[in-house]
């Protein structure tokens, strides 16, 4: 069951834990950035070296807001576990469009906890009269991948061997969604 008021959206994870997703809010900095620090140890599927302060995340969450953009986190048992965002174009002639970026820790992973933040971005998108929706994703990253197909993203171009993961060349898959 999915309950939502405004901005919040709750529901019960393949677990059978509450999950909620809800806008970011400057307190949420420290696990936001004690997540990423997690993820990039993993060393597949977040483009960064290396986590933003506490106080960057901070200043980032509230400059999110008050620029148009969406920032959202994923909340299981009181603990942030994964985000989603959506950063709109920064000039007048791209404002319909944005990038997508979204991550979830390991521990949380194929609970569909994905796919609803998937579904809050989409909505939240048509709300705010965006056209175009874009993300990458590298093509090892198959999970991910497919999800995005299935909420009808399609591949707009491959950057081959972009990224060098696991000691290996990975493409770099561009996809976009129409509204």
């Amino acid at each position: 069951m999915i309950t939502a008021e405004k901005d919040t959206v709750t529901f019960v994870a393949k677990d059978g834990r509450e999950v909620t997703i809800r806008p970011a809010e400057p307190l949420d900095a420290r696990e936001i950035t004690t997540a990423v620090e997690e993820i990039i140890k993993a060393g597949e599927f977040i483009q960064k070296d290396a986590p933003k302060t506490v106080e960057e995340e901070q200043q980032f969450i509230e400059s999110v807001s008050k620029q148009g953009h969406m920032y959202v986190v994923a909340e299981v048992e009181g603990e942030v576990v994964g985000i989603a965002r959506v950063l709109r174009g920064e000039i007048r002639m791209k404002r319909h469009s944005g990038l997508f970026r979204t991550w979830l820790v390991s521990k949380v992973q194929g609970m569909g906890i994905g796919k609803q933040l998937m579904d809050y971005t989409l909505n939240w998108c048509k709300e705010n009269d965006m056209h175009k929706l874009s993300l990458t994703v590298f093509a090892s990253n198959e999970v991910a991948y497919k999800l995005y197909e299935k909420v009808g993203f399609k591949t707009e171009g491959v950057m081959k061997e972009q990224a060098y993961i696991n000691e290996e060349y990975v493409d770099e898959i561009y996809m976009s969604v129409f509204f």
